[in-house]
């Protein structure tokens, strides 16, 4: 049986990309607890706005999917799921709100995992949910001409129990030695339980989950109000690019956790740079949503989108969006450029 050990990661001879990468997250995370106590509603509004994009972002990447307006009906339970992909998404809200709202309480541990994949599954009718694979699995690929073949293959049913034991006891014993840097350390056991593959169905979005719950639990939230879920789905491939190269030689315990650490890091931080771009645009003015839309585009060189702007300020509706830049061109501080969906603005010369 596989062998789990993240001793490696107190040898001191990580690669120092790595740890650049959290120093820079950690620099960043240390200003967030001075921003929540000063601009708390803004922290509340982007955090309903990431709960649409993780909970949308994490079922696409497993192709469940519905419509916009079908998303924002099923998460604020003003309807119930139409169908399967709805029951699928639906579940997975609740078990996101579970770990949002009780983290402290939930950890890598065999009674927690199950009950979050059993509330994940609860909606959707299956009778395996909150039970590890009774049947062994495997993961294809398929090709550019449309052929399967077996990519990698996981631990066999009949051993999933005992290396869900083993790797929550050797996370447990890394987490508790203080040379272990816990955003190293939390893709180390995500990468395992994606090869362990212990459920029948749900092991992708259960990944996720996970993650942010060790994340919330180690200090690093950027996914309650930047959607690391979908931070993922955004580059996919190279998602799964780092998962298959290391998941190479994982059954024989010589695989490389580099490259899926790396990837995971590099996601992590690419939320966080994007939470801190949000505020760093006023610097310590009063951090009012038209002051947020004023400084993102008269701190722009080059001419900006409406939708860009949306896509920025994500907690800011269009219609407030629409209404400043016109009170901007107004009063000359902006010009348009284009007309219609076109249009482009940028700060008078």
């Amino acid at each position: 049986m596989r062998k789990f050990d993240y001793s490696f990661l107190t040898n001191g001879l990580l690669p120092a990309n790595l740890l650049n990468v959290t120093a820079d997250i950690s620099a960043i995370k240390a200003m967030d607890g001075v921003r929540k106590s000063r601009y708390g509603q803004v922290f509340t509004e982007l955090e309903a706005v990431a709960r649409v994009q993780s909970i949308k972002g994490s079922n696409a990447i497993e192709g469940i999917v519905t419509s916009d307006e079908r998303i924002r009906a099923i998460i604020n339970q003003n309807s119930a799921p139409l169908n399967h992909d709805e029951a699928e998404i639906a579940g997975y809200r609740d078990a996101l709100a579970e770990i949002h709202s009780g983290y402290d309480h939930i950890d890598f541990r065999k009674r927690d995992i199950l009950r979050l994949h059993e509330m994940m599954l609860s909606l959707t009718g299956y009778g395996f949910g909150g039970r590890y694979k009774t049947e062994d699995n495997v993961i294809l690929e398929i090709d550019a001409q449309g052929r399967r073949a077996v990519r990698f293959r996981p631990t066999p049913a009949d051993e999933t129990e005992q290396a869900m034991e083993q790797a929550e006891l050797a996370y447990m014993d890394a987490r508790d030695d203080a040379n272990a840097n816990p955003l190293l350390l939390i893709p180390c056991i995500i990468l395992d339980f994606l090869c362990i593959h212990p459920f029948r169905d749900g092991n992708g979005r259960m990944s996720r989950l996970l993650s942010l719950l060790l994340l919330y639990k180690s200090g690093y939230d950027v996914g309650k109000y930047v959607s690391f879920e979908q931070a993922i789905n955004d580059d996919k491939y190279g998602y799964y690019e780092a998962l298959r190269k290391s998941s190479l030689a994982w059954e024989s315990s010589e695989n490389n956790y580099f490259p899926f650490v790396e990837h995971f890091l590099m996601t992590l931080f690419r939320c966080y740079k994007e939470l801190d771009d949000r505020f760093s645009l006023v610097g310590g003015k009063r951090l009012t949503k038209k002051a947020r839309i004023e400084d993102t585009v008269l701190n722009r060189l080059t001419p900006i989108s409406k939708s860009e702007i949306c896509a920025k300020l994500p907690d800011v509706s269009p219609t407030t969006v629409e209404a400043v830049l016109g009170e901007m061109v107004k009063d000359g501080r902006i010009r348009r450029i284009g007309k219609g969906r076109a249009s482009r603005y940028i700060q008078s010369s």
